[in-house]
């Protein structure tokens, strides 16, 4: 199927991350096995990955040298691109470079067309406006077992609802439930 995906790890009570950005949903998870295993498995459908540029500088920064990471080889052979206005270049250490393009939603939508499957992982702006013009097929939660109480959430304050169906989910070791939904 080809589309896009958006994978996000999440607090049981919606938050992507802390009030100050802070990995807190991410600290609360003891095993990521599960979540390995089933990237590694996804990965195998996926053509490209989409980043912004926060993301990708975090990504690159970890993923070229995590040689002892179970899924850093597909991950440093797909296909990237960097969202941004910003940059002029994404390096990825000693692997292929990703690609930087200014507008999310004009390269997913060229992309549509090309029949290519996506997944965007983190990147909430780009998630957001993503959201907003409708590009995106698939909703990935991975349910971290903690309530941060406050923080960024999903949608942005005053976001129209996102009307989803839940189409998987399961329950991993640790307490993280993964909850896949197609969007609209």
């Amino acid at each position: 199927m080809s589309g896009l995906l958006v994978q996000q790890w999440i607090s049981v009570d919606g938050f992507l991350a802390g009030v100050n950005g802070e990995a807190d949903v991410f600290a609360a998870v003891s095993d990521f096995t599960a979540s390995e295993t089933h990237n590694a498995a996804l990965l195998g459908d996926i053509d490209e990955v989409l980043l912004g540029r926060r993301t990708y500088e975090s990504f690159a920064a970890y993923w070229p040298t995590a040689d002892d990471e179970p899924m850093a080889r597909q991950v440093n052979a797909l296909p990237k691109v960097v969202c941004s206005t910003t940059l002029m270049a994404a390096t990825w250490g000693g692997h292929a470079p990703a690609r930087v393009v200014p507008d999310p939603v004009d390269h997913v939508r060229s992309r549509r067309d090309a029949g290519s499957r996506i997944i965007l992982w983190g990147s909430v702006s780009v998630m957001r406006a993503l959201l907003a013009a409708g590009e995106v097929d698939e909703l990935e939660l991975l349910v971290a077992p903690v309530a941060l109480g406050a923080g960024t959430p999903l949608l942005a304050p005053g976001a129209a609802p996102l009307p989803l169906s839940l189409t998987e989910s399961q329950i991993w070791p640790g307490g993280v439930v993964r909850l896949r939904y197609s969007v609209g």
